[in-house]
């Protein structure tokens, strides 16, 4: 028995060679007949079917008949010799050599990408600033309506903000007073004020004693709307005591005759997150203090103050040799770093402390219903002027004390102060 294909034996094996085989000649190649599929060419088609001999294309391949090649009509023609590629005579792809298939790439117009990036860049720039403008504008707190005030002294040149400093809580938690130490009076009062005049021959701030001697003057009752007789011979924060900002700008305008163009009021829990959201504010103490009321304790020398201690400083006036006229000087120093640091490039151009200095600030700051965000940025640049040494700092000229112990102004140098002032003229008043 043997393991050939049924038909099959060692016989009919013939003359092999390899393998038990004894001829000295290779067998010829066994080739399978082709199989077909579909009907068989009629008489006179090629091997595959066409009667037309090649002329493009896919070269015809020749095909196995009977176990052996059969050449197609005319020979086979590869289509390599030429370097030929299918379907594209001399090589050069489907278009022949006419076709321009890989042309180079053009030059990348550079004018145009820097035209089109300067122009997104400043869209996004338009953008973001206007968006800005409206986020910053809705934040502000207009609570303060000076069409209220009566009988005012005429506008003179340039702008005169109100400054005050109060020492409301509000908002402040158990917690935050006791860390800044600002006890739990209620109601408010004002801790500090100032004028700041904005015109073409530099900046001035001029501060205002609280204990300023001033008188009163009748008013119309915010709330009631009812007149008011005058009071002679008060502190001047007992005006923002009684009737609140509108009254302290009646006072301020009867007893100077100065016009109050637009009024800003910050607190202490807003003043002390503004200085931290800046980063803290240098400055350079020129003593040691020490005042257990406000809390300071501070060295003498340049030092950053965080906002707790910033809020110490500017309160403290028992540890001054000059009290509140000492401390309204370093008030005008602080003011006037804190503005200089919130207009440099560090914050203006990192949002990541720019939008949270802006945040603290416009939360934390009530103005008069006619002040915008020009007119806030006009105040601040106005502030960074006056430590710039572009500007003058100094207080109402005082004269002495009055016999019920408040600060009496000098009446002639005011009279002089505010007629620089009302004439946007260089002031050479001073406050000794």
């Amino acid at each position: 028995m043997n393991n050939w294909p049924e038909g099959w034996s060692d016989d009919n094996r013939g003359s092999r060679y390899g393998r038990g085989s004894a001829s000295a000649q290779p067998e010829s190649a066994r080739v399978m007949r082709q199989v077909r599929r579909g009907p068989a060419p009629s008489p006179g088609q090629g091997a595959y079917g066409g009667a037309a001999p090649y002329t493009g294309g896919v070269p015809q391949q020749p095909s196995y008949v009977n176990g052996g090649y059969a050449e197609p009509p005319g020979g086979y023609d590869s289509g390599y010799n030429t370097g030929q590629v299918y379907g594209s005579p001399g090589g050069r792809g489907p278009g022949g050599p006419g076709d321009d298939m890989y042309e180079p790439r053009p030059a990348p117009n550079w004018r145009r990408r820097i035209k089109v990036t300067a122009i997104t860049v400043a869209t996004v720039l338009v953008v973001t600033s206007v968006a800005t403008y409206f986020w910053a504008d809705s934040k502000l707190n207009r609570d303060v309506d000076l069409s209220k005030v009566i009988d005012r002294p005429e506008a003179g040149e340039g702008t005169n903000y109100l400054i005050v400093g109060s020492d409301s809580r509000e908002g402040m938690s158990a917690e935050d007073k006791k860390r800044l130490r600002t006890g739990s009076a209620k109601g408010k009062r004002t801790d500090s004020m100032m004028i700041l005049h904005v015109g073409d021959n530099g900046p001035t701030l001029i501060s205002l004693p609280r204990d300023s001697n001033v008188t009163i003057p009748q008013f119309q009752g915010s709330e009631s709307g009812k007149t008011r007789p005058a009071m002679g011979a008060n502190k001047l924060n007992a005006a923002y005591s009684i009737d609140g900002p509108t009254l302290l700008v009646r006072t301020v305008e009867y007893n100077t005759g100065l016009h109050i163009d637009h009024y800003v009021e910050i607190g202490f829990g807003g003043f002390a997150n503004i200085v931290d959201a800046v980063g803290g504010v240098e400055m350079d103490i020129p003593q040691d203090i020490k005042d257990t009321k406000s809390g300071a304790d501070l060295k003498r020398g340049k030092q950053t103050l965080n906002g707790e201690q910033a809020l110490a400083f500017v309160r403290t006036r028992y540890a001054l040799a000059g009290s509140d006229l000492d401390r309204t000087k370093n008030q005008q120093k602080f003011l006037s770093a804190l503005a200089n640091q919130v207009a440099t490039p560090s914050t203006i151009l990192n949002p990541f402390k720019l939008y949270p200095t802006m945040g603290a600030g416009l939360d934390s700051l009530v103005v008069d219903k006619d002040m915008g965000l020009f007119d806030l940025a006009s105040m601040f640049w106005a502030m960074k002027g006056v430590s710039g040494g572009e500007g003058k700092s100094m207080n109402m000229p005082i004269a002495g004390n009055s016999a019920n112990g408040n600060l009496q102004w000098d009446n002639a140098k005011v009279k002089a102060l505010v007629k620089q002032l009302k004439n946007d003229e260089p002031v050479t008043v001073s406050s000794g």
